[in-house]
């Protein structure tokens, strides 16, 4: 009996062993697949898309990037985004002044010759190569500092989650040598920067497109121009953003303070399909005095921190609006009951001198439910 009694423990005690192994195994492959799904199902982690690093946009047109650098990208393979911002950095050779000390002004000039102390229009917009027809899509207006850095930041998420297939950024800027190096330096340029932060996710709106409509410069003004765009099939709400800065000569008339268009007050009217969305909005900005904080100690004496090689009156200015060393906001549009298919979009700017011009970019955003 007790022979039995022992075998039959013996039994048990196996077969609790090879139980309580078949079950830690068990256990242990189910966290293998938890593990494994989890990590599967984790979205991916944040990146940083380099677009343009460093280069030299200059002002001699038989140098490389003149007045203009560029970069292309393709994100199509990683997105979608729930986050995309543009970061870009400006860099000049005139700020912080103690670069003068290896880099001194030529003799009977004023600046370094690779500086550019005046201010530009600065511009960043993204092409389809694939489609060089097309406008191109504006994605930052600014004004570069009177010789200073400048540092912008864009949220493009909803761009970046219809772009598919390669694209290219240009950066503009028109910058023009002085050879007497009086203005500006005699062979004077910018250094720029680019790239895209991205965050992977699910996109915080169902975006169909971002629809280029326009890209280029008003010099008439007076009348309408008429301009077609084609919003995709889904369709149910829209976003249109309006940019506009004026720039070059012209005599001053009764809407300017002083003789250049930078200097006008100039009315905008935008339609779609002949609807009026914004009539005779005023482009003028009033808080230039803003990018002016009175520094000592520059090679000309007080100086405007944001805009180290500008006279502090014209830093100051009002203007068409734009300030020098800033970003200008678009002028943001969401019209009612705009659907798929055809449609033409106006802009009548009412006035614009002779010699001077407005620079224009819209876009449409569409979005489905």
């Amino acid at each position: 009996m007790r022979a039995l009694a022992t075998a039959l423990a013996s039994a048990i005690g196996l077969t609790v062993a090879i139980v309580a192994c078949s079950s830690s195994s068990e256990s242990s492959s189910a966290k293998d697949v938890d593990a494994s799904s989890a990590e599967a199902s984790a979205p991916a982690p944040p990146s940083t898309l380099a677009v343009i690093d460093d280069a030299r946009i200059g002002s001699h047109s038989e140098a490389p990037n003149f007045q203009k650098a560029t970069g292309e990208f393709d994100p199509s393979t990683t997105g979608p985004f729930a986050e995309a911002k543009l970061v870009v950095d400006l860099t000049s050779s005139c700020f912080p002044f103690d670069k003068w000390q290896s880099d001194p002004p030529p003799s009977g000039q004023y600046w370094p010759a690779s500086c550019d102390a005046f201010d530009r229009n600065f511009e960043i917009a993204l092409f389809d190569p694939a489609n060089d027809a097309a406008p191109g899509i504006e994605l930052i207006r600014a004004i570069t500092p009177f010789g200073g850095p400048l540092h912008l930041e864009a949220d493009v998420t909803d761009l970046m989650n219809t772009v598919h297939g390669k694209r290219r950024m240009e950066i503009t800027i028109p910058s023009y040598s002085d050879g007497e190096g009086k203005v500006s330096g005699s062979n004077g340029g910018w250094n720029v920067s680019a790239h895209i932060e991205l965050t992977p996710g699910a996109a915080p709106r169902k975006v169909l497109a971002v629809v280029p409509v326009v890209y280029d410069s008003d010099t008439k003004g007076g009348a309408e121009r008429a301009l077609s765009f084609a919003l995709p099939e889904g369709t149910t709400s829209t976003r249109i953003e309006y940019l506009a800065t004026g720039h070059g000569g012209g005599a001053a008339d009764a809407d300017c303070i002083g003789p250049a268009e930078e200097f006008c007050k100039r009315n905008h009217t935008l339609t779609v399909d002949g609807a009026v969305l914004v009539s005779h909005k005023e482009l003028w900005r009033t808080d230039c005095k803003n990018l002016c904080t009175v520094t000592k100690g520059g090679p000309f004496g007080d100086y405007c921190l944001q805009n180290p090689c500008g006279s502090q009156s014209s830093v100051k200015a009002p203007r068409a609006n734009w300030c020098p060393g800033s970003e200008t906001s678009p002028l943001v549009v969401e019209p009612e009951s705009l659907g798929a298919g055809d449609h033409t979009f106006g802009i009548t700017i009412n006035k614009v001198a002779d010699g001077g011009l407005w620079r224009i970019s819209a876009k449409v955003f569409a979005y489905a439910d």
